[in-house]
């Protein structure tokens, strides 16, 4: 059996758009939080307030799961996860270096991420940055278990069946 399959350039994008739906929904709460608290002359704006905690938020978010799980939520719905290129989870560093490294696909007007539907091994330019590469995940069978035999009352011998 050959190793897990690269995830493709569609179940990436769907595991983006979850993700960035999560963000706007937190990029959105932080704005709520920030028009009630932050005074207004203060020289702050409310959405300078807002946009600074979401990135902060997403660096957060996106370094923290890719170094400890391998998958944002995202990932984890669509079946896919971030390994390094021998197949363990990344460093705190390379997993920094990717979420920094989506700036850079994007500044490429979005070449650096449409190169996982280009290249054969579906990497894209962040992954190439980081060393790292979007694997499917084993979509996992549950096992059959065999009956367990009837338990025995204590104190009573069990019948043996006829020998013959």
């Amino acid at each position: 059996m050959e190793g897990p399959r690269p995830a493709g350039f569609w179940v990436r994008a769907v595991a983006a758009g979850v993700d960035f739906m999560l963000f706007a929904l937190v990029h959105a709460s932080f704005r709520a939080a920030a028009r009630r608290w932050v005074p207004v002359d203060d020289g702050w704006p409310v959405e300078s307030a807002a946009g600074t905690f979401t990135l902060l938020f997403t660096l957060a978010y996106t370094t923290v799961l890719h170094a400890v799980a391998g998958q944002t939520i995202g990932k984890l719905v669509v079946g896919a996860r971030v390994v390094g290129i021998q197949g363990d989870l990344p460093g705190l560093g390379a997993a920094l270096l990717r979420y920094v490294g989506y700036y850079v696909s994007a500044t490429t007007a979005g070449l650096g991420f449409l190169m996982a539907g280009l290249r054969r091994d579906k990497r894209a330019l962040h992954d190439l940055l980081a060393g790292t590469r979007v694997e499917r995940v084993p979509a996992s069978r549950p096992q059959p278990v065999a009956p367990e035999p009837p338990a025995v009352p204590t104190g009573e011998t069990p019948i043996a069946p006829p020998a013959g």
